[in-house]
């Protein structure tokens, strides 16, 4: 998940593009780039870190131009640095590329071979070159571009230049995000509306297999593989404000809404489906560590404490190794059992998470192998651990955590195939399912978002309830804590969750015509235990609201009200089941006239003990 900016007008490039940055740098900020055509001549500035270092190196050596492109980088291939930021060059083509390019293994191995030298460890500048190689046999830039591009397998959104032709932009998409600014003889690129929306209201949204051709004051649209196609702009009437939150209201409710996205971006590049496999460039560990381990033991805080119970069910169900959960304050002090065979596997979305940081360096202290689960490139946990799983859910401004907590599942499913393949529990047909099914999660997600209208009406309902319980079994207890989190954290909604099981053992004395509860219940291998649960809470008079398979008959004669979810995989469901949980919390909140993205007494990172 990168930030692309370009420009071509008659103003000075160089502050369009780095003003345009700083609203992108949500979308990347372990380094940044900019590159200006001068009279015909390239003149690049790249530098690691965040994009106050790119501002320092332009206030020292400057660039100028009317025509250029620029990034901001999160790291996928290749580790935060000045010689991996973009933009890449290659011969007479500069590249900026937001996306990950599949099969640049292979594209590269051809490269090389045809003498092309490569600097970085990127998967972007094999595009570059590949389009510099194509420069010799096509008669055209544009012609070279469209042949590259028609090579590339995975996902991109590219702004290229060209030094012999250096009148000429160009922009083209596929699977990542790009949209284009009108204002009468300037053209703006970027990867999202806030970048550009201090010059131009006009913009163009581009499908995917659509390139653009700046060039003489004019824009042509066409397919990559050249068919011309007419392209329609739309007026954008958002204040600024409005615009940094994507028109949403909230934070909460775009990062909600960001969630297929996450998930996509979270696998982009990582699944072997050939293999029955996947790729975990930071792990630095080989098959023969991974299959030497004796026990796991996963240690996080609050909602990543809930992506850690999910953790479990996953890793013993499909690794078939002891796997132990502990709250990362409760671990530190604990003395725990850890030796050499002990796998520890901090999850934080900040990487800064004072006790997961401080459990991660007690585990080391007694000879543990540790393995972050992480979002945020080069946080302490991140440094610190031998390994580390990125998610890519990108900048996540609410308090409330919603697509980091989704993209921790995402990647803790990744890990359970490489660990599973590694220990000889997942066999290689067994992986290829696995993968299938996760590729089809964000179409899943996409369509659980259709739910939002229904949930706001259920939220109308119990907006004035003082007390909620949530219950839920097997993979999907977690779920419903993290649903009673949700609804507390923003709402101030007392609210509990429980194993449905357990609901007989204390919580069924508070069950009134009063209390709303909440069961995830369904299809699944304790989906009968579930409907016994809902029966209990009936006989109570509970207001029943059920998260069920769409078109089951037994829970919708059972519950007062439904939310239909699709079919899918059941160790994939909590991924799933989550999101209508999500909208209630929301929907309550703005209903109760609570601050959503700032909730009382919380903060995003708890960096305090």
């Amino acid at each position: 998940m990168c930030g692309i900016v370009g420009y071509t007008g008659k103003q000075d490039a160089t502050k369009i593009i780095i003003s345009g940055l700083k609203k992108l740098e949500y979308r990347g900020y372990d380094s940044a780039g900019i590159c200006t055509m001068n009279s015909g001549n390239f003149e690049i500035r790249r530098s690691e870190g965040k994009l106050v270092n790119l501002e320092r190196l332009l206030m020292k050596e400057p660039v100028f131009g009317t025509i250029g492109i620029g990034h901001t980088r999160w790291a996928t291939h290749g580790k935060p640095s000045e010689t991996n930021a973009h933009p890449h060059r290659a011969g007479s083509v500069v590249v900026v590329h937001n996306g990950i390019i599949e099969n640049y293994g292979s594209l590269r191995s051809d490269l090389e071979s045809k003498g092309h030298i490569f600097k970085s460890e990127t998967d972007t500048e094999v595009i570059s070159h590949l389009i510099d190689e194509k420069l010799i046999t096509a008669g055209s830039f544009e012609q070279a571009v469209r042949l590259a591009l028609r090579e590339l397998h995975g996902a991109y959104a590219v702004c290229i230049l060209n030094e012999k032709d250096w009148k000429t932009m160009i922009a083209a998409k596929q699977g990542s995000p790009m949209v284009i600014g009108i204002r009468k003889g300037e053209y703006f690129v970027a990867s999202d509306i806030p970048a550009i929306l201090s010059h131009t209201r006009e913009m163009v949204f581009m499908d995917d297999g659509e390139m653009a051709i700046f060039r003489n004051d004019k824009v042509e649209f066409s397919t990559i593989a050249g068919e011309p196609i007419k392209k329609k702009a739309s007026f954008i009437d958002w204040s600024p404000l409005k615009a940094e939150k994507g028109g949403y209201t909230h934070f909460m409710l775009k990062e909600i809404y960001e969630q297929p996205e996450a998930v996509r971006d979270t696998i982009a590049g990582r699944l072997r489906e050939e293999e029955g496999t996947v790729a975990l460039e930071n792990l630095n560990l080989d098959d023969k560590a991974l299959a030497s381990f004796e026990k796991i033991c996963l240690i996080a805080c609050g909602t990543s404490w809930h992506a850690a119970l999910v953790g479990k069910y996953l890793i013993e169900e499909h690794c078939r190794i002891p796997v132990e959960v502990d709250i990362a304050s409760e671990f530190r002090y604990r003395n725990p059992l850890v030796s050499e065979k002990t796998l520890i596997i901090p999850i934080s979305q900040s990487g800064e998470t004072a006790d997961t940081l401080a459990a991660l360096r007690e585990g080391r202290r007694k000879n543990g192998k540790v393995i972050a689960i992480c979002n945020v490139v080069d946080s302490s946990i991140s440094r610190e651990a031998d390994g580390v799983i990125y998610t890519h859910a990108g900048l996540e401004i609410g308090v409330a955590s919603t697509k980091a907590f989704v993209t921790q599942l995402v990647a803790l499913h990744l890990l359970a195939i490489r660990l599973g393949r590694a220990r000889g529990t997942i066999d290689r047909k067994k992986g290829q399912e696995m993968i299938a099914a996760l590729t089809g999660l964000p179409r899943l997600v996409e369509q659980t978002l259709k739910l939002n209208a229904r949930v706001e009406e259920i939220a109308c309902e119990y907006l004035n309830a003082r007390d909620f319980l949530y219950l839920g079994r097997g993979i999907n207890y977690p779920i419903a804590l993290e649903g009673a989190l949700k609804l507390k954290e923003i709402s101030y909604i007392h609210a509990e969750g429980y194993p449905a099981g357990e609901m007989k053992h204390g919580p069924i004395a508070l069950i009134d015509e009063h209390m709303p509860v909440l069961a995830i219940s369904v299809r699944d291998h304790v989906y009968d235990k579930m409907l016994s649960q809902i029966e209990q809470a009936k006989a109570r008079n509970a207001l029943v609201i059920a998260v069920a398979t769409e078109g089951d008959p037994i829970v919708a004669e059972k519950a007062d009200r439904v939310l239909w979810m699709p079919e899918m995989p059941e160790l994939l469901s909590p991924m799933v089941n989550v999101i209508p949980l999500q909208l209630l919390a929301y929907h309550i909140a703005v209903r109760r006239g609570a601050d959503v993205d700032q909730p009382r007494n919380l903060a995003k990172s708890v960096t305090v003990e």
